[in-house]
């Protein structure tokens, strides 16, 4: 069986482009979708600069994760996706080191902290004028656990730079290497 697991950010849905996007060619690959809801997480947009803060969402999130992801689920065999966003990047990489889920793992902005629970392999895009994650820090752990990176020049935590159409374009690069890489 082939399951994707989505784990979005606090603000960053799954109807936001590059996780409707990868959910959509992870269907198309005959991947079965499930996606962590994180309703109910009272949060703020300055909560995402605020370390202790980060650490209790950090915290409700791999609530909603237990409650969502049924981990009998995965058998011996499964082909497991992992698709993941800001916070959710922390989350997919301790849930998959708690559980022991061997899973390909997509990181969209990654914050530092997925780092330390990140295994060896996967793909991370990342943006070098994000406010939330130091480039250079998630170019490290990328290459100390190798994981394929791809650095956004200019792109901000949704890996956008504000030039519409420049934009739209890396966008289709982004989906392209995520085809190849499901």
């Amino acid at each position: 069986m082939k399951r994707a697991i989505l784990f979005p950010g606090i603000g960053y849905h799954k109807d936001k482009p590059l996780l409707y996007y990868s959910m959509r060619l992870a269907k198309e690959a005959g991947y079965e979708i499930t996606c962590v809801d994180y309703s109910g997480i009272p949060w703020e947009k300055g909560d995402l600069g605020d370390p202790g803060r980060m650490k209790e969402l950090f915290a409700e999130a791999m609530e909603k994760v237990y409650s969502t992801v049924d981990e009998a689920a995965f058998r011996e065999g499964d082909e497991i996706l992992f698709i993941s966003k800001s916070i959710g990047t922390v989350v997919a990489a301790c849930y998959a080191a708690e559980k022991k889920i061997k899973a390909k793992q997509i990181y969209y902005s990654p914050v530092v902290s997925f780092g330390t629970y990140a295994q060896e392999g996967g793909i991370a895009f990342y943006g070098d004028a994000d406010p939330l994650a130091d480039a250079g820090e998630i170019e490290k752990i990328c290459g100390s656990r190798k994981i394929e990176k791809y650095r956004i020049e200019g792109g901000n935590h949704s890996l956008e730079t504000g030039d519409t159409q420049a934009d739209l374009q890396k966008l289709q690069d982004i989906m392209k290497r995520v085809k190849s890489y499901i």
